[in-house]
């Protein structure tokens, strides 16, 4: 059993920043993929972007150029940076892991996920 937790989130104004992370513990795998989502109110979970094991990243267009994941193998750990935020972003983000390597944007193909963070975005 994988456990994750998010942290980071928070109330930002537009314009500004945040840094997500996402800390996975109890079984670990190898090759996996860690990815952060978004759900908005009433709408569906999206994806945000995903970081392998092997170091290789991808990130949705909307967010290329503001958003970046990274990760740390040693800490178990992936983060979201998010710079440039605007009202659109406000969410629920979620981390969700898999012990494959996932090359969909579809949230069932991640087995685990965090209980997620909120991001709220002020105009």
């Amino acid at each position: 059993q994988v456990q994750l937790v998010e942290s980071g989130g928070g109330l930002v104004q537009a314009g500004g920043s945040l840094r997500l992370s996402c800390v996975a513990s109890g079984r670990t795998f190898s090759p996996y993929t860690m990815g952060w989502f978004r759900q908005a109110p009433g709408k569906e979970r999206t994806f945000v972007a995903r970081f392998w094991s092997s170091g290789r990243t991808y990130h949705a267009d909307f967010v290329k150029g503001r958003f970046t994941i990274s990760g740390d193998n040693a800490k178990n750990t992936v983060y979201l940076q998010m710079n440039s935020l605007k009202p659109e972003d406000t969410a629920v983000y979620y981390c969700g892991a898999s012990s494959s390597i996932v090359i969909t944007n579809r949230p069932d193909d991640y087995r685990y996920w965090g209980q997620g963070t909120q991001v709220t975005v002020s105009s």
